[in-house]
């Protein structure tokens, strides 16, 4: 399994490189089409309405030809589709292009997901916040990249180039990963059996009300990584007129953040356990926000931003954990839904906010959320969700 493992874990980091190359471009791509803010928080409403669609149809199409298939096959969609948005001029057609970026994005994450959760019940640890360091480490990477180059290449030329990177490493790793079964859980896990077609009657009362709590917590946390990839390079260049290449480094900040609260996220979790690390997380993340969207330096920004990747480092993955922990893997497809849809619903809702009342005031609601996932974890701290197999 150690194999299947880092293949996984390569095509985490290529949908969070992929993905902050887009976002590193937004501010480029806004300029070219000439569109408003709530404009262009209508066309990427897109990338949202592709997703949620794509989101419904993975699952079915992991359970009927594996969730390793489905995670190469989003992979080709995902790379292919990042090259679209430069090739449009105006708000609506760029909606439309990233109608097939958000169902590239949308399957990928639900696939790869969907393969993690397995491989995480069989190892029987809770090592589930490194696939998502992965990610963070390949947006990281993929925003730092778009900062370099932002002065230097057009859009159009830099996501072309992710999209060639991207069909390589498919490439590279696809056959890796198809030849890797999907590992079955241990003998005693307590996940319920969802291949079977009455698997989801069974999320009921109790349980399944936990369950959506989780995806809850997940989606108050991914709204704010949503926003802050899609309108934090933006409020860096438009408010506090930091230079584009400063300007991209805000995500790359937080992104950089977020991979080192995941990388230690299994310590976090054995030391402190997930409700203190949930209400910690949200706390601090919520601070971090607060001194991110209303600083008036561009430096104290960053440091908000920082602050606040640190907090939500570990949040997501572990709402997505418990979810799995009380309900099997329709636990976590249920979790994990709310919880992109908050990442994708996060940038039209800033948008609309951002015209009504002003950009800064409109990244609050990130700090809102994120002490909305510590009151929540907070009161639901007594429930128990032990980790698989314990």
């Amino acid at each position: 399994m150690r194999g299947l493992r880092a293949v996984l874990t390569v095509f985490f980091a290529l949908d969070g490189f992929v993905f902050a190359g887009w976002v590193v471009r937004i501010p480029a791509i806004k300029e070219q089409t000439g569109a408003s803010a709530s404009a262009l928080g209508l066309a990427l409403l897109g990338v949202s309405a592709g997703a949620v669609v794509t989101m419904t149809l993975t699952g079915r199409l992991c359970t009927r030809f594996g969730s390793h298939p489905v995670t190469v096959g989003c992979g080709v969609l995902l790379s292919l589709s990042v090259a679209l948005p430069p090739l449009t001029h105006s708000a609506p057609a760029l909606g439309l292009v990233l109608l097939l970026f958000g169902a590239g994005y949308g399957g990928i994450s639900v696939a790869m997901n969907s393969a993690a959760v397995d491989l995480v019940r069989a190892l029987r640890r809770p090592v589930m916040p490194s696939f998502h360091a992965a990610f963070s480490l390949g947006g990281m990477l993929g925003a730092g990249l778009g900062g370099l180059v932002a002065g230097q290449l057009s859009a159009t030329r830099h996501l072309l180039g992710l999209a060639v990177l991207g069909l390589l490493v498919t490439a590279a790793a696809g056959p890796a990963l198809l030849r890797h079964e999907a590992p079955a859980p241990a003998p005693d896990d307590r996940g319920l059996d969802t291949d079977r077609p009455e698997a989801p009657r069974r999320l009921a009362g109790r349980t399944r009300t936990l369950v959506l709590v989780f995806g809850l917590v997940a989606l108050c946390t991914a709204y704010g990584e949503g926003a802050l990839a899609d309108w934090g390079a933006l409020h860096l260049e438009e408010d506090l007129h930091a230079h584009p290449g400063v300007a991209a480094a805000g995500y790359s900040c937080f992104a950089f953040a977020m991979t080192v609260g995941r990388f230690s996220g299994t310590t976090l979790l054995e030391r402190f356990g997930r409700t203190r690390t949930v209400v910690g997380g949200g706390s601090l993340a919520a601070a971090g926000m607060l001194l991110g969207a209303l600083a008036p330096s561009v430096g104290a920004a960053l440091v908000g931003f920082a602050v606040a990747g640190l907090g939500l480092a570990n949040i997501f993955p572990v709402a997505i954990e418990r979810a799995g922990a009380l309900a099997g893997p329709s636990g976590v497809a249920a979790a994990s839904t709310l919880g992109y849809g908050g990442m994708l619903v996060g940038p039209p809702a800033i948008g609309f906010m951002a015209d009504w009342f002003s950009l800064p005031v409109a990244l609050t609601s990130v700090a809102a959320l994120a002490a909305l996932a510590a009151c929540i974890a907070a009161a639901t701290g007594r429930e128990r969700a032990p980790l698989p197999g314990a």
